[in-house]
């Protein structure tokens, strides 16, 4: 494994963790995208269950979490747009320079998998596809009962506190362990647990429109006892994607939000047959 570090517009150092020790020099090679508050180191296991079935992989931080410095502050404004059209397509640009001629696939985990529609839709000629595990809308009609109350007043009340305090101080308020963020970021990501759309601060396209569009190959991953992404808020987030080509599939074995990083080895395993069937 090597660091590769990005700065990014204001001045953030973000690394990004390459995995591509013996693999073959074409195929497919993927991005991992990190949910909030997980740091990039979180995700080995998982890019080394990659790598070791001939993938090279690179895990990015999102900006600002783990070892990408320095933490937000009142100073930070980046938000969604901002990961999509710089930090993601900056990661991209390290793991092409590794695995030249392969061609990558976002593989994105909660928020990271919002973030990989957002760049597919973008962007659908510049990647393979997409993995999404746990990775699902956090619009509160996605949520079954009481449990649409989290996002919908939780959501209201991170965005005032990022509002007053000028960043969520999440290493302080452990609520939904986000982490510390980015003010604009956590009002970005409460107006879609409102509204059910994506619409970005600073946003230069119609985020929703090209959603619709996008012709993409894409891979929607549920995890038995993921009560963050359950099957209804992948769904809600999938359905956005009225023009891609998109399979389901149920892992049934409990591991909840997280713990399916730590033992990849079925999810890589199902991967791989989906990387196989599109080819």
């Amino acid at each position: 494994m090597i660091t590769v570090p990005i700065q990014m517009p204001d001045s953030t150092v973000t690394p990004v963790r390459v995995f591509a020790e013996g693999t073959p020099p074409a195929g497919s090679s993927f991005l991992i995208i990190p949910g909030l508050g997980l740091p990039a180191g979180y995700y080995d296991p998982l890019a080394r269950e990659l790598n070791k079935r001939g993938y090279p992989a690179a895990i990015t931080e999102l900006r600002g979490q783990g070892a990408s410095d320095p933490s937000p502050s009142p100073d930070s404004e980046y938000g969604y747009h901002d990961l999509v059209t710089v930090d993601i397509p900056s990661a991209l640009e390290v793991l092409h320079e590794h695995a030249p001629e392969a061609t990558p696939f976002l593989l994105g985990h909660s928020l990271g998998g919002q973030v990989s529609c957002l760049v597919g839709a973008r962007a659908p000629h510049a990647i393979g596809g997409i993995v999404l595990v746990g990775a699902g809308s956090p619009y509160y009609r996605g949520f079954p009962g009481m449990k649409a109350l989290g996002p919908l007043v939780g959501g209201h009340m991170m965005s005032l506190t990022a509002g007053i305090a000028g960043y969520w101080p999440g290493d302080r308020v452990n609520v939904a362990g986000f982490g510390r963020q980015s003010r604009v970021l956590i009002k970005d990501w409460s107006r879609f647990a409102r509204t059910g759309r994506i619409s970005p601060a600073n946003a230069d396209i119609d985020y929703e429109q090209s959603l619709e569009e996008a012709e993409l190959d894409v891979l929607a991953i549920t995890v038995a006892r993921d009560d963050v992404a359950p099957s209804t808020s992948v769904n809600t987030l999938v359905d956005k994607l009225r023009s891609a080509r998109v399979e389901h599939w149920y892992n049934a074995k409990p591991q909840g939000h997280n713990g399916w990083i730590r033992d990849p080895g079925p999810t890589v395993e199902r991967i791989s047959q989906w990387i196989d069937a599109i080819r």
